[in-house]
């Protein structure tokens, strides 16, 4: 049986990031938890992918899927009764792809204004046609 080092926990932050954008925020319900009593981690994953979305929307300006989730790191787990934050910031743009870091913080139910990273993951979207191929996406696009 393994344990999680102190060094590697989250710390205890007092704020939430002011360097990246609020995606998403939503509270894992019972139906959520594993049989440990926690958050599934799948449901983690998912709730990270749509808010990974809401960035690269606005350089794809149509249809986008994942196409790959390059970094996927669980620092803490989630409870029930977290208020979860999702926050995320572009990395970078190429000719179909959009590359995004997603960061989320939870917001203990027992402890109301502190934060603590639980999950952080770089995943890319590409832009697709209406056949589900990769397209080019406007150099001029959005943020």
């Amino acid at each position: 049986m393994s344990t999680i080092s102190s060094a590697k926990l989250s710390p205890i932050l007092k704020s939430l990031p002011a360097d990246m954008e609020l995606v998403l925020k939503v509270i894992p319900m019972p139906a959520d938890c594993n049989a440990n009593g926690d958050i599934f981690g799948g449901w983690v994953m998912a709730q990270v992918d749509l808010a990974g979305s809401v960035i690269p929307a606005r350089y794809a300006k149509g249809r986008q899927a994942t196409v790959a989730v390059n970094e996927f790191v669980f620092k803490q787990p989630v409870r029930l009764g977290d208020i979860l934050s999702f926050y995320s910031s572009l990395v970078r743009v190429g000719r179909t792809s959009i590359t995004v870091k997603v960061e989320v913080f939870a917001e203990r139910f027992k402890a109301q204004g502190e934060y603590i990273k639980v999950t952080e993951a770089t995943l890319t979207y590409v832009a697709i046609d209406e056949n589900g191929r990769p397209r080019a996406i406007e150099q001029d696009a959005a943020a």
